[in-house]
């Protein structure tokens, strides 16, 4: 058999195509780009806050490193964060700890995405309902044996998709065992904090 009976009997590898609002075809080339490049996958994010009143505060995300470079959005992300009236607060956003929620439901969300486009999945709804439960006692100083965050957190995922029930699991399970967000929260990040007053 010569090499172009060979290369004619070999199945075609398909070219990844846009699908789920992902740009595959970006996605597999960044992959590739980064394997050959691995400094390019150094990122650092950055957010500034300010405290506006009581328990209210804005934090603004604009510019960020990686891939080489230093990158500034054509504009900034804008978040609030208060608490409720019954935290004393006057509930001009969610509170810090809902933050978090949206954190991971939003990056698993992302990896689902990403991860069922790059296998030619697509899909037709991804929902998620995440919940974490606090004792405040913790926070409120009433209590030393009371940790000062979650104690748990579930997050739920309702997803359909032209795939088997088995294979949109598996895709939610690639994209937690990607996702930065879960491994922030299961495996710890130390935290420095310093103080110019």
């Amino acid at each position: 058999m010569n090499a172009t009976t060979q290369a004619a009997e070999a199945p075609a590898k398909k070219t990844p195509v846009p699908m789920n609002g992902v740009n595959t075809p970006a996605l597999f080339a960044t992959i590739g780009v980064v394997a050959d490049q691995p400094a390019l996958a150094k990122f650092q994010f950055r957010a500034n806050g300010k405290w506006l009143n009581g328990t209210h505060m804005q934090t603004t995300m604009n510019g960020f490193s990686g891939a080489g470079g230093e990158h500034e959005r054509p504009k900034a992300h804008v978040a609030d964060a208060d608490h409720p009236a019954v935290l004393v607060g006057e509930d001009h956003g969610p509170t810090p700890v809902e933050w978090l929620l949206h954190g991971i439901a939003a990056c698993l969300t992302a990896g689902i995405a990403n991860i069922a486009a790059a296998r030619g999945v697509k899909l037709a709804s991804v929902e998620s309902s995440v919940e974490g439960d606090i004792d405040l006692r913790g926070i409120l100083g009433l209590s030393n044996e009371v940790r000062n965050g979650f104690s748990g957190i579930r997050v739920n995922f309702k997803i359909a998709g032209d795939a088997s029930p088995e294979k949109l699991a598996e895709i939610v399970a690639q994209s937690k065992a990607r996702s930065a967000v879960f491994d922030v929260l299961t495996n710890g990040t130390p935290v420095a904090i310093s103080v110019e007053a």
